[in-house]
């Protein structure tokens, strides 16, 4: 019997602000390959979790594997090079850059450019292919020339994950990618994302009951620090004390949308 191999793992994290404790003894293991969506109400720990995992924050205690090496302790690029990136709640790319620039800018240490001062970019044909891919693969090839700041705000999203995803991760974060997005944006995102993070493993924070059940394989409800959940939608939809902690009417709007 094969059992599936470990993307991420989180034994017993722990994160402490002064004297108060924000991340309470975690415990998460996600599959290669499985889309698991983080939610919990507002304070619940989910963004400072996300810190966690990508270097932004040193855990006050416990472990993070990625492939089953640990990355705890370790710096954002370092881990970012292991394989994991990430996008943000705010958008975060290069404004004044085109959206094609912004792309290979991304694409450009995967492929062994580093600090080469000497090259001419637009001499590197591979980095230019890839940027050329990426753009379809978001939907964004006929914005090529187009400087991100006069994309609309769902273009800029769609433009962050490419570039998120434009090193090569094989574990992808991100941060509540549909807020403030209309129905239509958001629903053309979930396939947007489904599509892109094929073959990838993906966590995403996410209130939007829609997205999170039409897009996850699992969901960790997250309150005060911990996991309460983690399990199936409709196992999650199911859980009594889910719902009594943070779903509630949610869980009902989101089956009555799939209805």
């Amino acid at each position: 019997m094969n059992v599936p191999s470990l993307a991420l793992e989180l034994k017993d994290l722990r994160k402490n602000f002064g004297k108060t404790e924000i991340i309470r003894g975690v415990n998460l293991a996600v599959q290669a390959g499985e889309r698991v969506a983080i939610i919990g109400p507002n304070g619940a720990g989910k963004s400072t979790l996300f810190n966690l995992i990508s270097g932004r924050f040193a855990p006050s205690s416990g472990e993070i594997l990625l492939d089953g090496a640990r990355i705890d302790g370790k710096k954002p690029f370092e881990i970012n090079r292991l394989g994991l990136s990430r996008s943000f709640q705010i958008t975060n790319i290069f404004p004044k850059l085109s959206v094609f620039e912004n792309l290979r800018c991304g694409v450009l240490w995967s492929l062994g450019y580093k600090y080469s001062f000497w090259k001419f970019l637009a001499n590197l044909q591979d980095a230019n292919d890839r940027a050329d891919e990426l753009m379809e693969m978001i939907r964004l090839d006929k914005k090529r020339d187009v400087l991100a700041v006069n994309l609309t705000y769902a273009e800029q999203r769609a433009l962050e994950i490419g570039v998120t995803i434009a090193g090569g991760a094989h574990v992808v974060l991100l941060d509540e990618p549909t807020a403030g997005m209309s129905k239509s944006e958001t629903k053309r995102f979930i396939q947007l994302i489904k599509d892109v993070t094929v073959g990838k493993t993906l966590l995403t924070v996410e209130h939007d009951m829609g997205v999170v059940f039409g897009l996850a394989d699992r969901i960790a409800v997250v309150v005060y620090g911990e996991v309460l959940a983690f399990d199936t939608p409709d196992a999650v939809r199911a859980n009594a004390k889910v719902q009594e902690a943070y779903l509630g009417s949610a869980v009902a709007d989101a089956q009555g949308a799939q209805a």
